[in-house]
């Protein structure tokens, strides 16, 4: 499983056919579930509620049936249990994410976040790091977070 996913994720061969782009697309999608796994495991607690929410952005962002998504989390809970780190992880989107696609997935981490209604300083943490590594702004990483803060009341 592992060198599956390490073949997806690090692949850059192309080809003239529709592999290379369906290639492309599941590693953004592992990618960007892998982050949102990684970032709701961050606090040692994740239930039902943040894989629930995990589903309904990813349906939403990649237009995905339940069956796949579920295969997709299931791939990216694996990968993010066998990671060294999430720098696998960030550099498919580093590459192909404008930077409003990458201010979109960091308020949905933020979502993901402040989805039991706290903030641990454990995810707090991750979120600055990855925040940073995806070449944003400490003033976007914050500007995100306050407008997610507001979105859930808190």
């Amino acid at each position: 499983m592992l060198e599956y996913l390490k073949k997806i994720l690090f692949s850059k061969e192309k080809s003239e056919d529709s592999t290379f782009t369906e290639n492309h697309d599941r590693k953004i999608q592992i990618a960007t579930c892998a982050l949102l796994v990684e970032i709701a495991r961050s606090d040692q607690i994740y239930d039902g509620d943040e894989r629930k929410n995990i589903i309904s952005l990813l349906q939403t962002k990649f237009n995905l049936s339940d069956e796949a998504v579920h295969d997709l989390i299931d791939l990216s809970e694996q990968s993010v249990r066998e990671s060294i780190s999430i720098y696998e992880f960030i550099s498919p989107i580093n590459e192909t994410f404008s930077a409003d696609d990458k201010k979109d997935l960091l308020k949905n981490l933020w979502r993901i976040v402040f989805s039991d209604k706290k903030l641990d300083k454990y995810e707090d943490n991750l979120m600055k790091r990855i925040g940073g590594m995806l070449n944003l702004d400490h003033k976007e990483i914050i500007a995100s977070k306050m407008m997610i803060k507001q979105e859930f009341g808190l």
